[in-house]
């Protein structure tokens, strides 16, 4: 908080817990999307006085969004990239795919829905990854409510499976590959007996905001991989649709015009939806 301010107002967290607004915590947010300090300075100060307290944070969420759009419109996109991924859902599959197109990105081989032996079953892997001839096991947990938390029985069953996958290799050489790591991938962020835990077991957890460095987040903005929920052009039923067909990825669909045809998109439309792409969603 800035000298000359007033005391934070209490706000209400998506949890439902109250906690003082933390002007720090808005401009790291802001900062984060791309926003230089005069954009950050003209919302900060726009928003302030209509901070009261009782209020919802994601009610601030909306009006900084907002501010963001009429301002600096990519910025209020990248802002919007929390949500943006949850909308993924409801299920986890396009998670899945968005997840290793990232680390495709990243120069890792991916690939999604493989069954692999263990030593004591067979495990569907939600993505095997292979990079400088290592393996990994990445198990993905999706969530599309704010304030959810991966705890420690998930990271328990995720590095049961690893050890299994990786005992089971003993058996089966020619026919698995030995799986090196194991990595948990989520959305939301992780308790601290869920960091904890993994720290002690050698599991990596990749979540929302968690490590300080090379979180989701960060490795959203670094690979540019952006999802198509995204784009303020398309309808919540349209991006619902698109999902459905197997189509998450920004690039994807400008390279595939034939589904908003499919959906009935007019070529006009199909337009505006192209160049909302390539002012939001980076081409690598």
């Amino acid at each position: 908080m800035k000298k000359g301010q007033a005391n934070p107002a209490w706000v209400i967290k998506n949890t439902g817990l109250r906690e003082p607004f933390s002007f720090k915590k808005f401009r790291r947010s802001l900062m984060r999307s791309g926003a230089d300090e005069v954009t950050i300075e003209t919302v900060v100060s726009r928003i302030t006085p209509e901070i009261k307290s009782g209020m919802k944070t994601s009610d601030i969420y909306k009006r900084a969004f907002s501010l963001l759009k009429k301002v600096k419109y990519p910025v209020a996109v990248r802002y919007s990239l929390r949500k943006a991924v949850m909308e993924l859902g409801p299920t986890g599959f396009p998670f899945e795919k968005y997840v290793a197109e990232i680390f495709k990105r990243r120069g890792y081989n991916t690939h999604t829905g493989v069954v692999l032996k263990g030593f004591c079953v067979s495990h569907e892997v939600d993505i095997l990854m292979e990079k400088d001839n290592e393996h990994i096991f990445v198990e993905c947990k999706f969530h599309n409510q704010p304030g959810m938390k991966v705890d420690v029985k998930v990271a328990l069953y995720v590095h049961a499976r690893f050890l299994d996958l990786a005992k089971g290799h003993g058996l089966n050489e020619a026919g698995s590959p030995k799986i090196h790591e194991g990595w948990l991938v989520t959305n939301t962020k992780l308790t601290t007996d869920a960091i904890q835990y993994a720290n002690c077991a050698g599991l990596t957890l990749i979540g929302w905001d968690y490590p300080a460095k090379g979180n989701l987040q960060d490795l959203i903005l670094e690979t540019g991989v952006h999802p198509l929920t995204f784009l303020t052009t398309l309808s919540m039923k349209e991006k619902s649709d698109l999902l459905g067909r197997g189509m998450v990825m920004c690039r994807d669909l400008k390279k595939n015009g034939a589904f908003l045809r499919n959906l009935g998109f007019s070529e006009e439309r199909i337009k505006d939806v192209t160049e909302e792409i390539d002012k939001v969603c980076q081409e690598f």
